[in-house]
């Protein structure tokens, strides 16, 4: 029914995703999504690449902007040939903020931006793979020359997947017309805001393509409380609860509170981050926004809850890799059951 990616923490380094990347390939997950934040995405989707056989491997997603289009797709081109086809691309914009400040580098008009950015991917995948003249000229991007001695040449796989993050609705658009696939945000999961907000703006960036979306992956990603038992299941609730508070302090995640009414929840906490209020954020996050927004269950429930929730939504979800190791012989059941055995 669903095919199943694990997610990689934040703060997991070079020197342990080797090993993650082979447990969730031991435990039956499909595919790997690495972050880009305190890590470099690329390094990491290498070694666990490197670690696997089977398994796909996604960056979920890398900060496109302060890299070049250029030093991207090469960076693709390689894995995707050292991993016999197995590599994702996924991009993300970050914030204005972190892009500008964090990183040097520009934010212009993010849409169009990110736009451009696959498209020229693109042209040069194909100018790797055909030896045709690179020739690409946009708005934010301008790749014009490249010489045989910098070509890598064709691969066995050439069409690697590109995938982009969004939340707004002209980049869901965006993400639709050229993408071939998009990562949600967790504050993006609920059914109702799938049904009602996201898939009729990806809808819209298909029929600007000119198709009806066949093959495009859409790739709910959300907050999940399990584990063996009621306690456990309790405790990793409680953990969402405090993970929502602090994303709902960032404004560009309000459409999914506004959607439920919950739109003062928002500046409430954005008022608290300012205060230095950070311990108090939790209690901002009320049980009925938790049902909203984070499935949870046992590891004997937890697969029908995702079926009942997002059966009629993707066919490509992530589930959590356990914390403790012993509980993996769970988890590999809950997977199992995801694919429908």
């Amino acid at each position: 029914m669903f095919e199943v990616f694990a997610a990689t923490p934040e703060d997991m380094g070079p020197g342990d995703i080797a090993a993650h990347a082979a447990r969730a390939e031991a435990m039956g997950f499909d595919g790997l999504h690495v972050p880009d934040a305190i890590h470099d995405g690329l390094l990491l989707a290498a070694l666990a690449l490197n670690a696997t056989r089977r398994l796909i491997v996604g960056t979920a997603v890398l900060v496109a902007f302060p890299r070049s289009p250029m030093t991207t797709a090469i960076a693709a081109w390689d894995l995707q040939k050292m991993s016999g086809g197995r590599f994702e691309v996924g991009l993300g914009t970050q914030v204005k903020a972190n892009i500008e400040k964090r990183y040097s580098a520009r934010w212009d008009s993010p849409v169009p931006q990110m736009r451009e950015y696959v498209q020229a991917m693109r042209a040069v995948f194909d100018t790797f793979q055909t030896g045709a003249r690179l020739n690409f000229e946009g708005e934010h991007y301008q790749l014009t020359k490249m010489q045989p001695f910098f070509n890598p040449g064709p691969i066995d796989h050439p069409d690697i997947p590109i995938l982009c993050g969004a939340v707004g609705p002209a980049m869901t658009r965006m993400v639709g017309r050229v993408a071939d696939g998009m990562i949600t945000h967790p504050t993006n999961t609920p059914p109702a805001y799938i049904r009602q907000v996201c898939l009729p703006r990806l809808q819209a960036g298909f029929a600007k393509a000119g198709h009806e979306g066949s093959g495009f992956k859409l790739i709910l990603g959300p907050l999940t409380a399990t584990g063996k038992d009621e306690a456990e299941v309790q405790a990793n609730w409680e953990k969402q609860r405090n993970m929502l508070g602090f994303l709902y302090s960032t404004p560009a995640y309000w459409p999914s509170l506004e959607l439920f009414g919950w739109q003062d929840k928002g500046q409430q906490l954005l008022d608290m981050t300012r205060a230095g209020e950070w311990g108090a954020m939790r209690d901002i996050v009320t049980d009925e926004m938790l049902e909203k927004f984070v499935p949870r269950g046992t590891y004997a429930e937890i697969a029908q809850v995702y079926k009942d929730r997002y059966g009629e939504l993707t066919r490509r979800v992530t589930f959590p890799i356990p914390a403790d190791p012993a509980d993996d012989q769970h988890v590999a059941a809950v997977i199992a059951a995801l694919h429908g055995h």
